[in-house]
């Protein structure tokens, strides 16, 4: 009995295609659309996850000022660090592995007749082990060039491409502001972050030479502190900022100067904006599927005051209430699970393309994708039961009178 009346259902369907065809669209398009959103959210959120890991392990960052951001109230002069508070910290903090003191302005580095804004930064070797970064050619800086200030440098990828193009950069010399500057170095590329930065677009130099012929202070503007494996980012926080306000005579009835920001808790804090940004849009995907369901229970309606006549034929020659009320919900089942298929693979094929648009990893959610098909199944039988009661109750003198 099943079988034919699955036969039956599906000839009702095909025999109007095209209205058939527009009632699953609603149930494709929300499917579809929830999968894809949460898809790209996900995507989003492991990226910024793999970017602060690219940053370093365990790291922090310590900023003068007291937002997040560096800087203080308007109208406020915020003290900077100096060389010896990067010292300190690397030295009398047990928690911390290494610590590296980082200087940078924004200025034009040109080559021949080649140029680039860039991001030219003052610091010592220590931040390339707090930041894990890897040589792809040349060296790093030797004890005699970050003591005498001499003028050398190490580059990223993006300033190669566009001041040397294909050719070996190690050897030759550019020039910044009225400085020239050898290049010794560079490093391995680390590809475009979550806030759209290039991490790669950068000229490292000596933070003596950067501060003598560069800036023209001593200041430090950043402190780049890795922690020790093992060791809790919150106890090195702790042990930093009681170090930082020990060593700015900072009183206890007075707010900290300086911010100490954790790099972990920064990506959790961004995963959480995305997963929050991710729910509402896919709440919103959801209210397409009701709508869809609204067609489902609208077409069937519509189809049961067309076969009237055919249904009270149906209960004349002795067919069922029960059997009349199945075949019309098999009809809306099937339609919303078809429609369902085809959402799921719209969905992975939107989600697909939004994740390559938009540089973050393709990572599809098969909970999601069940609970999305689940639910556009449940819409057919919820929207679908209405209808097809309203068949199964009607009476057949009346039925087989109805023009």
């Amino acid at each position: 009995m099943l079988f034919e009346t699955l036969r039956l259902a599906l000839q009702a369907i095909f025999r109007n295609a095209l209205r058939s065809f527009l009632t699953v669209l609603g149930i494709v398009i929300g499917v579809g659309a929830v999968i894809s959103m949460v898809t790209v959210g996900q995507g989003s959120a492991d990226q910024v996850t793999a970017d602060v890991e690219k940053l370093g392990a365990n790291t922090l960052m310590v900023l003068p000022g007291e937002d997040p951001m560096g800087g203080g109230p308007p109208g406020t002069a915020v003290p900077m660090f100096t060389l010896r508070d990067n010292d300190a910290v690397h030295e009398q903090i047990s928690s911390v592995s290494v610590s590296a003191p980082i200087s940078q302005i924004r200025s034009r580095v040109v080559f021949g007749n080649e140029n680039r804004q860039t991001d030219v930064v003052g610091t010592d070797n220590r931040y390339f082990e707090a930041a894990q970064w890897e040589f792809a050619l040349g060296r790093s800086f030797s004890a005699a060039e970050i003591q005498s200030g001499r003028a050398v440098c190490v580059i990223g990828e993006t300033v190669r491409n566009t001041l040397f193009s294909s050719r070996d950069p190690i050897g030759e010399t550019i020039r910044i502001k009225s400085l020239s500057c050898e290049v010794i170095g560079m490093l391995k590329s680390k590809g475009a972050s979550t806030f759209g930065t290039d991490q790669d677009d950068f000229v490292i130099m000596p933070l003596r030479t950067f501060q003598r012929r560069i800036a023209g202070n001593t200041d430090v503007s950043v402190l780049y502190v890795a922690v020790k494996e093992g060791v809790s980012t919150d106890r090195a926080t702790e042990d930093i900022e009681a170090l930082m306000r020990q060593r700015r005579r900072i009183t206890s009835n007075e707010e900290d100067d300086f911010d100490v920001v954790d790099m972990k808790q920064l990506a959790t804090m961004l995963s959480g904006i995305t997963d929050i940004l991710t729910g509402l849009l896919a709440a919103v995907a959801m209210v397409s599927l009701l709508v869809g369901g609204i067609g489902i229970m609208n077409i069937m309606l519509v189809s049961v005051t067309e076969r009237t006549r055919e249904i009270g034929i149906r209960l004349a020659i002795g067919a069922q209430a029960s059997q009349v009320l199945l075949q019309f919900l098999v009809e809306a089942i099937v339609l919303s699970l078809v429609g369902g298929l085809i959402g799921v693979i719209f969905g992975l094929t939107l989600g697909y393309a939004g994740a390559r648009a938009l540089s973050v990893p393709f990572t599809p959610d098969i909970s999601i994708i069940l609970i999305a098909f689940a639910f556009s199944a449940a819409v057919g039988v919820i929207f679908g039961y209405f209808p097809a009661r309203r068949a199964a109750r009607m009476d057949p003198i009346e039925a087989l009178r109805h023009e």
